[in-house]
């Protein structure tokens, strides 16, 4: 039985599908979601190697922490609306990766399962971008549940510019 579901959220498509999953596990477990998103503070760290990226710093990163409760009110919501108990987090990384600051806060507090969305990316995007989901899932001391992206929707968007 799990009591605890942790669900990192970040607005995107596959995230939300994580939610969905978990919003579900939580109704058929009445589990207690943790609704966490991570404020990603190393996106913006090449920007300080720019002469005016430092000014622009504190900005970027009010930006990214108010899209950030965006994302957490309307993950929230959906909770609700799916019938599932939740509370909401947002935790910057303060230098780490994303990876790192969900499996502390899975430990920090007391969840028995992740459940999370991942983009299955493959190859050189894999590569480039990384996959915080892989890492959480290898180091994760408890159980991880992953869903990916539609089939469908990943070959959409290959290609296209973002």
């Amino acid at each position: 039985m799990y009591r605890r579901i942790l669900v990192p959220v970040d607005g995107s498509d596959a995230s939300m599908r994580g939610l969905t999953q978990a919003v579900g596990l939580a109704k058929d477990q009445k589990a207690q979601l943790r609704i966490l998103h991570v404020v990603d503070d190393m996106i913006v760290a090449p920007m300080m190697m720019e002469p005016t990226g430092a000014a622009d710093l504190g900005y970027i990163l009010d930006s990214l922490r108010a899209e950030g409760k965006t994302v957490l009110r309307g993950a929230a919501a959906a909770a609700k609306k799916g019938g599932a108990s939740a509370e909401t987090a947002q935790v910057e990384s303060r230098g780490r990766t994303v990876s790192d600051v969900i499996l502390a806060d899975a430990k920090r507090s007391k969840c028995d399962v992740i459940v999370m969305g991942t983009h299955g990316r493959r190859g050189l995007n894999r590569l480039l971008l990384g996959s915080d989901a892989e890492r959480v899932l290898r180091e994760s001391p408890v159980p991880v549940l992953l869903t990916r992206q539609e089939a469908g929707r990943r070959r959409a968007t290959r290609g296209k510019a973002k």
